[in-house]
């Protein structure tokens, strides 16, 4: 199994904005990519940043979706994308 791990800076002026994104177009956006296994989305306590860990079932689709996600979301977005990451899962608990 392998991870695409997402960080975002969030315009915490427009948290709930970012919320609505994630919920409407972030996560079925996620769900609907081929080999989507689940996936954990997390936002910093100051609201002003976040994390997604999104697990797929090969390294091939995680790359795919990563490249998706490195696109960004929607112009005018209250969020921006710092970084994607395709990890390995070598544990679960």
């Amino acid at each position: 199994m392998y991870a695409m791990v997402v960080t975002v800076d969030t315009d915490a002026a427009r948290a709930d904005e970012a919320i609505e994104l994630l919920r409407d177009f972030t996560i079925p956006m996620a769900k609907s990519q081929e080999g989507f296994v689940r996936g954990v989305w997390l936002r910093s306590s100051d609201k002003s940043k976040g994390r997604g860990v999104v697990l797929f079932d090969t390294e091939g689709h995680a790359s795919a979706t990563a490249a998706l996600a490195l696109q960004g979301p929607p112009p005018g977005a209250p969020v921006t994308v710092q970084s994607v990451e395709v990890f390995e899962v070598v544990g679960e608990a």
